[in-house]
């Protein structure tokens, strides 16, 4: 990326050059600014650039190390054209900060600055505040930046004035001591006699060349033995013509045949001339001291000599009185610029306050007024002390800011909690303060930082409230724990164990519903990046035609519907971990582009040229065999190596039965809390039941088939309704007959209920409720019993 350069780039470095500031000493003013900017956005890097011709050099900068870098290296030669503030929210995904060195080398995310606008209108740099984490600005502190950056330009501004102002005044005072007490008119008048005298010639004269180069004006002519008159001659056709081109001229006689239409040498009988240049401060021809004679001038070169030296007493006059002039000019300047800082006091955004070192304040500019809530009138006698609550945190910082007005300690940055005077109300100020030597008092500046005070207070509120509920939904998460102890599932916690610290890619493979995305989110938390995201994407439940935009994202206009930029999953894992459910269904025609990310991570979004970089870790998972999609030409071999590094197999639920209880009891506790229901209670009969199951579903299965239980639970032991076996199922049962046993129709469990229940009435003589009644005996209510004896109409009393 080249450097932006404005259409007026001559004309701007040249206002650059004209302040005289590049590769100077650090100066006190500017740090102070960059300090200041640096803590009211809580930046670490923060400073004032300067655009050259081919660099950006740092007049001020804290938490940089370079003192100049390239021109094309970072933001400010384009941020520098910017109207008002320019604003990078996150640099790693806004294009205006691709490929600056400065930017990624150093890991910045934000970036805010002002242009440093001369009053001409000419941008010479900016101020910047940077950080290595993402922010939005608030509108306020946009104000502030360009404050600031206003701040910077009116101390180059003064710097330039003081600059001149002592070289103007040093140039007076050599001219003052060389120079004769006449000056002006009566120094040339002077120059011209004392010349005549000094080479014993007739005529000697002063000129100044006039703006359009036709004509020279006469300041002073000696005649003879007088003054004579001053006037307007044309240049044409006149020796003085090569003089005021620049060349010395000599023409020791026939003055006359050479010019014979120079009436005033005819009327002066001039034989004889000798001239030379007046050049001004930047080379230019001024005028030209001349002298003429009606006699032969032989001796040209120590004519010449003497009026060089002459020329240059002119020179130095003209000098002067250029100088007087910009001096009277400067100084009128540095008094418009007294009355336009004066204005600026008041107007200034940010507060200013001169108070005593007792805290008594004596001028307040109305933005301090605005925002304690004071009026003009109040000022005179106020204590600064007065504007603290009588709040323990408030008077403690009060007791460490007294200590630094009375001994007159600089303070920088300082937080205080305020009143308001007119209605009491919260305030939060930064404060900065300097003391003036020797003169009792102290110059306070503070900004009003209550909006951001308020903001990480609910800030601070909402993330404790957000990591509360990102608990509550890990515990509530699809699954639960990892719940069970067979040897196959201990196995697998084995190999998380042992992977999740490396960034190895991981295929986690396993019928539906066995838990493969718990696996996954359990090696993400267990490794390095658990503080990173875990992205996820369902591949088989992307449009064929979306694969690419949803995996690498897409540009704005890289096709119909895309409005906007967007970056695709691998992005928003960047630094993370992205989880690929059901890898198998990626199209064969972008398994060669997703093999490459893997292996060169990096990656083009759909309709973009530049590559990007990206730093993820991919577990991958299928319920297909993925070796049989290898041998039958559905899934590229090498993706299919690159995926499985350390592969897991997820077990299914019917091979590891024994741990069904424990996630039973598990789902009853979990799903009964967010029903809000109670905790229905299992008997074994029910528990053997579930266990003799297949579960093709595996714990996906099982788990809704217990909320289905649950919601359909009144009272008593819960009831489980399983699928009636398959044709296999049946087969099997009678070749097993304690699966057999185990499958039950609706019939014949109704049967079963009411063969308990009569078997139970008979032992407890029909009796119902008590320590040695039926309900005891069976693990129910007594009104849960009384009301299935009533359903199944049996009668107490008659049990045969």
């Amino acid at each position: 990326m080249g450097n932006v350069v404005p259409d007026n780039e001559f004309e701007r470095l040249k206002a650059l050059r004209r302040y005289r500031i590049l590769d100077t000493p650090p100066e006190p003013a500017f740090d102070r600014i960059v300090e200041m900017a640096a803590d009211f956005f809580h930046a670490p890097m923060a400073g004032i650039s300067l655009v050259d011709e081919d660099r950006v050099w740092f007049k001020s900068r804290l938490g940089v190390e370079l003192q100049q870098t390239a021109r094309d290296a970072g933001l400010c030669s384009t941020a520098m054209l910017s109207q008002g503030v320019y604003h990078l929210r996150d640099a790693i995904s806004d294009e205006r900060a691709l490929r600056h060195a400065f930017v990624q080398d150093r890991g910045i995310r934000f970036y805010a600055s002002a242009p440093l606008r001369t009053p001409d209108g000419f941008n010479l740099g900016t101020l910047w505040v940077l950080d290595q984490k993402p922010r939005d600005m608030a509108a306020g502190e946009e104000r502030i930046l360009t404050a600031l950056a206003a701040l910077a330009m009116n101390q180059m501004e003064l710097r330039l004035y003081a600059d001149e102002v002592a070289r103007l005044e040093r140039v007076q005072r050599n001219i003052a001591e060389g120079v004769e007490a006449e000056i002006g008119d009566r120094f040339f008048s002077s120059l011209a006699r004392k010349l005549a005298q000094a080479l014993d010639v007739k005529y000697a004269f002063v000129t100044r060349l006039s703006d359009d180069r036709t004509h020279f004006k006469i300041l002073a002519l000696w005649e003879r033995d007088h003054f004579g008159t001053k006037g307007e001659l044309p240049l044409n056709g006149t020796p003085c013509e090569s003089v005021l081109h620049g060349e010395f001229a000599h023409y020791s006689d026939g003055l006359k045949e050479r010019f014979p239409h120079d009436c005033l040498l005819a009327q002066w009988g001039a034989r004889s001339y000798c001239g030379v240049p007046v050049l001004d401060a930047q080379g230019g021809v001024f005028g030209h001291v001349a002298i003429v004679d009606d006699k032969p001038m032989p001796d040209g070169p120590r004519g010449i000599a003497v009026m060089r030296i002459f020329a240059a007493r002119v020179r130095a006059e003209v000098d002067r009185m250029r100088i007087e002039s910009a001096l009277r000019e400067a100084n009128e300047r540095l008094g418009q610029s007294e009355q336009q800082f004066r204005d600026l006091f008041e107007q200034a955004p940010i507060a200013y306050v001169h108070q005593g070192l007792d805290s008594r304040i004596f001028r307040a500019n109305r933005t301090a007024m605005r925002i304690l809530g004071v009026r003009p009138e109040d000022i005179p006698g106020l204590m600064g002390t007065s504007f603290f609550p009588d709040r323990p945190e408030a008077q403690r910082r009060l007791r460490e800011a007294l200590p630094l007005l009375e001994r007159g300690t600089a303070a920088s940055g300082v937080v205080l909690e305020l009143r308001r005077k007119d209605d009491g109300r919260p305030l939060w100020v930064r404060w900065w303060c300097k003391p003036e030597p020797g003169a009792g008092f102290t110059r306070s500046m503070f900004m009003d930082i209550t909006e951001q005070v308020l903001t990480e207070r609910e800030n601070a509120r909402l993330e404790a409230q957000n990591a509360y509920l990102v608990e509550e939904i890990r515990n509530e998460q699809s699954f639960g724990d990892i719940i069970g102890g067979s040897s196959g599932l201990r196995k697998i916690m084995q190999q998380v164990h042992l992977v999740a610290p490396t960034d190895a890619t991981v295929l986690i493979t396993g019928e539906s519903g066995t838990g493969k995305e718990l696996i996954a989110r359990a090696i993400h938390e267990g490794g390095t990046r658990r503080e990173r995201p875990l992205v996820k994407l369902n591949c088989g439940a992307v449009p064929e035609g979306l694969f690419e935009s949803e995996f690498f994202g897409h540009v704005k206009g890289a096709f119909t519907g895309a409005l906007k930029d967007k970056p695709g999953r691998f992005e928003l894992a960047d630094g993370g971990t992205l989880f690929l459910d059901e890898i198998g269904e990626v199209p064969f025609a972008l398994q060669a582009k997703l093999l490459r990310v893997l292996q060169e991570h990096e990656l083009e979004r759909v309709g973009d040229t530049s590559t990007r970089k990206v730093n993820v870790r991919v577990i991958a998972a299928s319920n297909r065999d993925l070796k049989k999609e290898v041998e039958e030409g559905r899934f590229r071999q090498d993706l299919f190596y690159r995926l499985s590094v350390f592969p897991i197999e997820v077990p299914a639920l019917r091979e590891r039965r024994g741990d069904i209880a424990a996630l039973v009891r598990h789902f009853i506790g979990q799903i009964a809390r967010r029903l809000n229901r109670p905790e229905p209670q299992v008997n074994s009969n029910a528990l053997d039941q579930l266990v003799s199951y297949e579960w093709p579903g595996n714990v996906r299965e099982l788990q809704n088939t217990v909320e289905r239980a649950i919601i359909l639970w009144r009272d008593g032991p819960l009831a489980f309704d399983l699928p009636a076996p398959t044709m296999r199922e049946k087969t099997d049962d009678r070749g097993n007959g304690a699966s057999k046993a185990a499958f039950l129709t609706r019939d014949e469990l109704k049967q079963q209920e009411r063969e308990a229940i009569i078997s139970a009435l008979r032992q407890t003589d029909g009796r119902v409720s008590g320590p040695s009644g039926a309900a005891k005996l069976l693990g129910m209510k007594p009104s849960t019993l009384t009301s299935r004896i009533s359903a199944l109409g049996l009668n107490r009393r008659n049990l045969n």
